[in-house]
């Protein structure tokens, strides 16, 4: 619930500050985009609003970030992303015992078929009197 609450608030202020960065004046005029003011507000007024409220949502965002990661491991605090027995298993070759976690896999009620016909499947369909593939 807490991650969800977060995760609309992390879309809402990226989005306004997404609109607040657009809105600034370039002042590198790179494309010649510049442009003047044309707002309510003089070019001072609307500059000091638009750099303030980019930093306001600037550290909102990056809150909300560290809010977000932290809510994220608080349920598996006390799990490790390294499962002990597993690492064992791999570096003893498949050896090890298997965790007493895990159920035994349940046996197949049909027989696996191959995924794709074999080289004797494909011999054996070859008419008498074509050649063999060259091995």
């Amino acid at each position: 619930m807490l991650q969800t609450i977060l995760l609309v608030a992390m879309i809402l202020i990226s989005v306004a500050l997404t609109g607040v960065i657009l809105l600034q004046r370039s002042e590198g005029g790179a494309l010649g985009m510049g442009g003047g003011p044309s707002g309510f507000m003089t070019a001072r007024g609307a500059g000091n609003l638009l750099t303030n409220a980019t930093s306001i949502l600037a550290v909102l965002f990056f809150a909300c970030a560290i809010s977000l990661t932290i809510a994220g491991n608080m349920s598996r605090a006390n799990e490790s992303v390294i499962n002990a027995d597993d690492v064992g298993a791999i570096a003893v070759g498949g050896d090890a015992q298997a965790p007493a976690t895990t159920a035994p896999a349940p046996a197949p009620t049909t027989p696996l078929q191959p995924a794709a016909p074999s080289l004797d499947d494909l011999e054996a369909s070859l008419p008498s009197g074509a050649p063999a593939p060259a091995q």
